[in-house]
């Protein structure tokens, strides 16, 4: 995943702070895989994303950190858990308080003390663990749970654009 760190709205020096000291955590995350805002990690090692890697976005709202930041893939993916536009669907990235579906506790969901490598091991931990139970992307939710060897082969296909092949 090659990690874009962005904060939206006002650029004060707080902001600019604020953006400068998640860049620096992300780095520290993910120290062989490049620095600041343009980190380089791989998919999870043992899973179908292995090697891949997969430009995102993560974008810090203003009220940050009493609001989750959000997600979102740049390129083409196919995972239960990120929507077909990117955007990526983990409990600790949603809002605070009781899921109004009842899929997860609140414990799950976003809070202030969440931290921006919590954020980042959460996703690896979604790409290599899928959670189709509530899932973004209903195709391959079904995929997941019904053809898995399909969705291993679109994977496959996946990571290989991702690497330019």
């Amino acid at each position: 995943m090659d990690f874009k760190i962005e904060c939206t709205g006002g650029r004060g020096e707080r902001e600019k702070h604020r953006c400068e000291t998640h860049r620096l955590v992300a780095s520290r995350m993910c120290p062989n895989w490049g620095c600041g805002s343009n980190l380089q990690p791989r998919g999870p090692e043992d899973t179908c994303f292995e090697f891949g890697v997969f430009p995102a976005i993560l974008s810090f709202p203003l009220d940050y950190p009493l609001s989750p930041p959000k997600m979102r893939f740049t390129c083409e993916m196919f995972h239960p858990n990120i929507y077909p536009d990117g955007r990526v669907c983990i409990s600790i990235l949603h809002a605070p308080g009781d899921d109004p579906m009842g899929y997860e506790s609140s414990a799950e969901r976003w809070s202030p003390v969440q931290s921006v490598e919590k954020i980042l091991l959460s996703v690896v931990s979604m790409l290599a663990e899928p959670n189709d139970e509530s899932g973004a992307n209903v195709d391959a939710s079904k995929m997941w749970r019904d053809d898995r060897e399909q969705f291993y082969k679109i994977a496959k296909q996946i990571v290989q654009k991702s690497l330019g092949l």
